[in-house]
């Protein structure tokens, strides 16, 4: 005679799970996967899209300070990015303070882009005492440091018009600048 066991479950209590079965955990990696590929897109394009914003913004600033700068000193628009920086605890116009520092020091990186600025036209005559001359125009742009935080590049000069290039290639000189679209 064959005696079967039974094994009573305690008045009250539920069968215990035995966990999640395969199918349904792949299904769950499934969703997660469909998730990221539709949100991780769009992630990057709000990216791209804020670096550029800022890079408009920092070159807009670049243009103010430079004015400031020529305002300020009679001595031109300033002779180099670090010109427009802090390079002590009083402004001079060797260190303008119109600038953050880390704009103003290299790799003059904000954002994904690289800034630059580049003095333009002769040099002004009789700088003032302790000054480095100034010059009579100048160049910013900038360039996106890759492809990831970035597309357009951008540029102004002294008049303060705002050109962007959609392949991302630098303006060389004022008038390459110039012949790039206007940003609205």
């Amino acid at each position: 005679m064959v005696t079967q066991k039974t094994t009573r479950e305690p008045a009250g209590s539920q069968p215990q799970s035995q966990g999640f079965s395969l199918i349904e955990l792949l299904i769950v990696v499934a969703i997660i996967l469909i998730i990221a590929a539709l949100a991780i897109p769009n992630f990057l394009q709000a990216k791209i899209a804020a670096n550029q914003a800022s890079a408009v913004s920092t070159v807009r600033t670049l243009n103010t300070a430079s004015v400031s700068y020529f305002t300020t000193w009679s001595n031109g628009f300033p002779p180099t990015l670090a010109t427009l920086g802090s390079a002590g605890a009083t402004p001079l116009c060797t260190g303008a303070m119109l600038i953050d520092n880390s704009l103003a020091t290299p790799p003059n990186r904000k954002s994904g882009y690289t800034l630059a600025y580049t003095p333009q036209g002769p040099a002004i005559a009789n700088p003032p005492a302790g000054c480095i001359a100034g010059y009579s125009s100048y160049l910013v742009t900038a360039v996106p440091i890759d492809v990831f935080t970035g597309t357009n590049s951008y540029c102004s000069d002294e008049s303060f018009v705002l050109h962007f290039d959609v392949t991302g290639a630098p303006a060389a000189t004022s008038a390459a600048c110039d012949a790039l679209p206007v940003m609205q």
